[in-house]
């Protein structure tokens, strides 16, 4: 006799999600080296294959242990929470963790790394480099993702030849000021969940995310948080298609939902 097997609504790629993850920035810390607590720098910065620029002040421990090592680095851990775009009891939705080695680099390679930074995501404490501060970059070995979908291992490679989400630099301010303008929606939306949550008395319906694939709700019981995934009837890759697929899993195609633009 065969098994039945429940289909999993479509979801981004492991890469897909972590590179969202890492292009949304959140926050991040370095943990495994060697400190008491987790070192968190004064900025960071993720490319596409998971390297990372980090700030750090003079005084950082890990800048002493970087100088005093024998090769002229540090094997670390950089961890990035990914929070959800309004106040949960649980917020943090996804966590990716890049290993690999930290150096620092000459004043010149240092100086261009903070320009480069501040031309993608200006952050007012690049100014104190060289005043204060001193830049480091992590040369990554792999990474790790986990969040509602799972847990994936990912390697430098894959990041750098994945896409980011297309919704996940705005996807903060559309679904805050969806719950805030239009609760009415997630009211409509909770016909869609699991019958026990359907039927589950006090159930809060809190948006958790969006991406080209569907919407993520978290729903907020007395017995605990439980996530869970709609799909849109086509993938959405515009603020357009977006509308039209939010209106339609509503119940309402002709509904006006807020653009996300």
């Amino acid at each position: 006799m065969g098994q039945t097997r429940l289909r999993r609504p479509p979801a981004p790629t492991d890469a897909e999600r972590a590179r969202s993850v890492a292009t949304r920035g959140g926050e991040a810390a370095l943990v495994g080296t060697g400190a008491p607590e987790p070192v968190v720098p004064l900025v960071h910065h993720l490319h596409a294959d998971g390297s990372a620029v980090l700030l750090l002040p003079d005084d950082s421990p890990v800048l002493t242990a970087i100088r005093g090592s024998e090769r002229g680095e540090l094997p670390v851990m950089l961890e990035v929470s990914d929070h959800a775009p309004v106040p949960l009891r649980e917020p943090i939705r996804a966590l990716l963790w890049v290993s690999g080695w930290l150096r620092i680099p000459d004043a010149g390679t240092a100086k261009r790394a903070a320009l480069q930074v501040a031309d993608a995501a200006p952050h007012p404490a690049l100014l104190d480099l060289g005043h204060g501060a001193t830049l480091v970059k992590l040369c990554p070995s792999s990474a790790v993702l986990a969040d509602a979908e799972g847990t994936a291992a990912l390697a430098p490679v894959d990041l750098a030849a994945a896409r980011p989400d297309p919704f996940c630099r705005i996807e903060d301010h559309w679904l805050s000021h969806l719950e805030d303008a239009h609760p009415e929606v997630f009211d409509a939306l909770a016909r869609h969940l699991p019958a026990p949550l359907r039927h589950t008395l006090g159930a809060r319906v809190r948006p958790l995310g969006v991406d080209r694939c569907g919407l993520r709700l978290r729903v907020e019981t007395t017995e605990g948080d439980h996530d869970v995934r709609l799909a849109w009837q086509q993938e959405a890759t515009t603020a357009e298609e977006l509308r039209v697929q939010l209106g339609l899993l509503v119940g309402c195609p002709f509904r006006q939902v807020a653009d996300p633009s």
